[in-house]
């Protein structure tokens, strides 16, 4: 009997949590205790009082596994509402990087160059070295921190995702 394995897919999350201590431990530890990895994690207030935060997980796994990750969010107490933005549909997502690249001559050259064709801001310059601001998909960032390893990248700072359902519907 031939069992069919089903392949890892990425997930982003989005969760609504009321905002109070330990519940980024709580939502981590469900996560590490069941060996699940979170590719990317970001948290902010999303009402003005500060009741409420949303939290947007990057992971990947099996149908299966995201379908118990789900569940498993959705029992916390103090969590709203647990949304997979994959399964949902069409959904936009952005990071931004801060990429630090040190280098003169024609790799300085380069890297301004690269930077106009990925739409980077020069959001510091020295002498020999730019701090580069780039926002976007997690895909041309990758591409981008690829292309200056090759002109003298020496640090990175990324945010990690943040996504939102397309259209006017709110989930």
């Amino acid at each position: 009997m031939h069992i069919k394995q089903q392949k890892a897919e990425r997930h982003t999350l989005s969760v609504t949590v009321d905002n109070e201590a330990g519940i980024l431990a709580r939502i981590a530890g469900l996560f590490s205790a069941r060996g699940y990895n979170i590719d990317s994690l970001t948290v902010a207030d999303v009402t003005e009082d500060e009741a409420i935060s949303r939290i947007t997980i990057v992971t990947s796994g099996t149908p299966a596994v995201i379908e118990q990750v789900v569940s498993q969010l959705e029992r916390l107490v103090p969590v709203h509402k647990v949304v997979d933005l994959t399964a949902h549909g069409p959904h936009v997502e952005r990071e931004l990087a801060l990429v630090k690249v040190v280098g003169t001559g024609d790799h300085r050259i380069e890297a301004l160059r690269l930077a106009e064709v990925y739409r980077a801001r020069v959001v510091d310059a020295t002498i020999s070295s730019f701090v580069f601001e780039v926002t976007g998909g997690t895909d041309k960032i990758d591409k981008f921190l690829e292309l200056m390893r090759e002109v003298g990248l020496v640090e990175v700072a990324r945010t990690g995702v943040a996504a939102i359902a397309r259209g006017n519907q709110v989930v």
